[in-house]
């Protein structure tokens, strides 16, 4: 079986996204929160997308379902998710994928319980809206993916009502919904955020399992690079709406060559930096209504000359690792 998976990754992947564009049309102007990105993932694949708070990461997860409310708007690229392109994909046929083939878990677990509906009810409910089982069946599906969450008296949980759980417990709730159906890709914006160490080892550990086990694919949005050095297999650094840094989470996290990369790796606090203040990434993540011309990071960045108020394009460093910088790999001048 595991022979089969590898076979199938390397034939074709589950999702490949050229050139995607999403823009909100704003009384103020044109927002261009997502600027041309591309991803691919393979079967069983675990894809880091990391960056910033306002970097586009969840708008692009948006995008990829067709969750966007207006003024946004996908307005290029392509979306092909197993071979059909989800951009020509109508309303029906988009619900038809959501929850069955692709999940979103999102980073408010109220965005996905309904406040006035049982936990059994509404993970029954998602059940049955895609497979043809009887309500007891979908009620130990239910109770099954609760255990495996980490939710002690599933039985009991199921009787409740999203009010009576904890936060942390609705966001576990929300994950156990997502995982209800099996689906081939799961698309999961911050999910762990409200969740203790060791509730959050416990749910990265299962996602890890369903991946390597049923070839779930899997794009983890988060700004937390120690949880991503540990789950995923590949990262993609966002940074103004674009990818800036692309690669195996080995080459990435251990040679990153981006300056906004390194400045991420070196904000994370460790054993040898105890006690003294945490480096930080100078300035503010500009606005997308007004960006520099070129690159984007040029204003904070250290390694900034002339020619980056021209646009660089996406370079080969190393094997697989992309980045978007005039000067990758280049030692920030001290």
């Amino acid at each position: 079986m595991a022979t089969s998976q590898a076979d199938s990754a390397a034939a074709a992947p589950i999702l490949d996204v050229r050139g995607l564009q999403t823009h909100f049309f704003t009384r103020n102007g044109v927002v261009k929160a997502v600027d041309g990105v591309d991803l691919t993932l393979k079967p069983g694949e675990i894809l880091g997308l990391v960056g910033e708070s306002g970097s586009g990461k969840s708008i692009t997860g948006f995008s990829l379902i067709g969750l966007l409310d207006p003024p946004g708007r996908v307005v290029g690229g392509e979306i092909n998710f197993d071979g059909h392109d989800l951009r020509h994909a109508t309303q029906d046929q988009l619900r038809d994928v959501r929850g069955r083939d692709i999940a979103m878990i999102f980073q408010d677990p109220m965005m996905t319980l309904n406040p006035v509906l049982r936990v059994d009810t509404q993970m029954i409910e998602a059940i049955q809206a895609h497979r043809k089982v009887s309500r007891d069946e979908a009620r130990n599906r239910a109770r099954d993916v609760l255990t495996m969450v980490g939710i002690a008296s599933p039985d009991e949980r199921l009787r409740s009502y999203p009010h009576q759980f904890s936060g942390g417990m609705r966001q576990r709730v929300a994950i156990a919904i997502a995982l209800l159906n099996s689906p081939r890709l799961i698309i999961a914006d911050e999910p762990t955020t409200a969740l203790d160490v060791t509730i959050q080892g416990q749910i990265l550990y299962e996602v890890q399992k369903l991946c390597k086990e049923t070839g779930t694919a899997l794009i983890w949005i988060t700004h937390d690079l120690a949880v991503v050095s540990g789950l995923a297999d590949r990262v993609s650094v966002m940074y103004a709406g674009r990818i800036v840094e692309t690669g195996s989470t080995a080459d990435v996290i251990g040679h990153p060559q981006h300056p906004y990369t390194h400045g991420l790796i070196d904000s994370i606090p460790r054993p040898e930096t105890r006690g003294a203040p945490l480096a930080q990434i100078p300035g503010m993540t500009p606005s997308l209504l007004n960006l520099p011309e070129g690159c984007a990071f040029r204003t904070r960045c250290p390694r900034a000359t002339e020619v980056c108020t021209k646009d660089p394009q996406p370079v080969e460093i190393r094997p697989a690792q992309w980045v978007r910088c005039w000067h990758a790999g280049e030692p920030d001048p001290k």
